[in-house]
């Protein structure tokens, strides 16, 4: 059972040229589609006069949240490519995106394939692979007078806190470690009075 995933902690980019044309690519994390659809908007913000921009991500952990897209240019030269190299470093939660402009010379299905795959293990050399816990998200709804007792647990087992609200009561979203799951529960439901459920 494997409690860890492979990410990438920060964003970074790597300039390829071939024959004129330059591709740009930016690896960067992401949790979500939405993230991985504001870095696009932003790159093409930044780069209008470019001809293309295509891109790969993956995103969890079941293997069947990813996208490619060749962005205008030859089916399966591009996005492909791009995802092949996110995959051969096991990575999830990771997105690329590579900026094209066109220099004038048509370079063939063979020489953009590696032209993407180039500029994006690039990329993928500048920023440090992390491993991260696999999370599962719980529910926690307590009184205010418990947040304290809740704190110390989420830090003792490097839960993360990923959304906290405040009303009558505490409405807490954590993600707690997979390989810690079973201990943590039995602490919080030690607890009696923090009513704790999957989320879903």
């Amino acid at each position: 059972m494997v409690d860890v995933y492979q990410t990438i902690e920060k964003s970074a980019f790597a300039e390829f040229k071939d024959r004129g044309s330059k591709f740009i690519a930016y690896a960067f994390p992401i949790q979500i589609a939405d993230d991985f659809k504001a870095q696009l908007q932003v790159l093409k913000k930044e780069h209008p006069k470019a001809v293309h921009h295509c891109f790969a991500y993956r995103i969890g952990l079941d293997g069947n949240n990813f996208r490619v897209s060749d962005d205008g240019e030859p089916s399966g030269s591009a996005g492909r490519p791009i995802l092949g190299q996110i995959d051969s470093k096991l990575l999830t939660n990771t997105a690329v995106i590579v900026v094209r402009y066109f220099g004038g010379t048509l370079l063939g299905v063979p020489g953009l394939i590696n032209a993407y795959k180039t500029a994006t293990v690039m990329a993928l050399q500048l920023v440090p692979i992390v491993e991260k816990a696999i999370e599962i998200v719980y529910e926690l709804q307590f009184d205010y007078t418990r947040m304290n007792e809740v704190m110390i647990i989420c830090k003792q087992f490097g839960c993360t806190v990923i959304g906290q609200e405040q009303q009558l009561f505490c409405l807490l979203k954590i993600g707690i470690p997979k390989a810690r799951l079973d201990e943590v529960l039995f602490k919080l439901h030690d607890l009696h009075t923090v009513d704790v459920k999957q989320f879903k």
